[in-house]
């Protein structure tokens, strides 16, 4: 497999699901290149091709997770990084915390009535407390990415597409924070978190 193949195979494991421009993308090449690749994948069993109703992309198989998570691991050990990594990943964890509760928070506003109200977003001050709390993280991610690059440079981007987001959602655009289909605050934690856990070979359904 080709260096670009193997950082589109990673790039379609980060995304869950994409089409081919969102996986070249991701993995940095050309859509050519990244749809020939997938196409070298999927004729070894390594992703899967899917569309339903609007929707048509790649997602990887058990196999083409296996095969990522084997290359993650040789890429770690031979750079020696598996403990600067696995300490990374335990600083990360309680950050993780902080984020899926600020998106809640984000999400939701619970009232007497109803615990699971959306938050319509007239509360500015609530909002703002949020958006604090993001921006909290925003500087703990910056060091973190900063350790886990000293690694694996392949780690590098993280904070600043954090930062990007979040300086669209203190803008006003609300959807920066939790949007699924652009590159949210929520988007780009959730490769990262992803990130982490393939290239330390955790299963996140058994994650501590």
């Amino acid at each position: 497999m080709t260096t670009a193949g193997v950082e589109v195979l990673h790039a379609v494991r980060l995304l869950g699901f994409a089409d081919a421009a969102a996986t070249a993308e991701r993995a940095a090449v050309d859509v050519d290149v990244a749809i020939a690749a997938l196409d070298a994948a999927e004729n070894v069993g390594w992703v899967q091709r899917s569309a339903f109703a609007d929707l048509d992309g790649w997602s990887l198989t058990t196999a083409g997770r296996a095969e990522n998570e084997r290359r993650l691991a040789a890429e770690r050990n031979q750079a020696g990084a598996t403990a600067a990594v696995a300490s990374a990943y335990r600083d990360f964890l309680p950050l993780n915390g902080r984020l899926v509760r600020a998106v809640s928070d984000w999400q939701l506003a619970p009232t007497h009535d109803d615990p699971l109200a959306p938050n319509v977003h007239v509360d500015i001050a609530r909002d703002t407390g949020i958006l604090y709390e993001l921006g909290e993280l925003s500087a703990e991610l910056r060091v973190l990415i900063g350790r886990l690059v000293d690694a694996l440079p392949r780690f590098s981007g993280y904070d600043l597409r954090f930062d990007a987001a979040l300086a669209k959602a203190m803008a006003g655009g609300l959807r920066w924070v939790d949007g699924t289909n652009i590159d949210s605050c929520h988007r780009v934690w959730f490769e990262l978190h992803e990130d982490l856990i393939a290239t330390l070979g955790i299963d996140r359904a058994t994650e501590a």
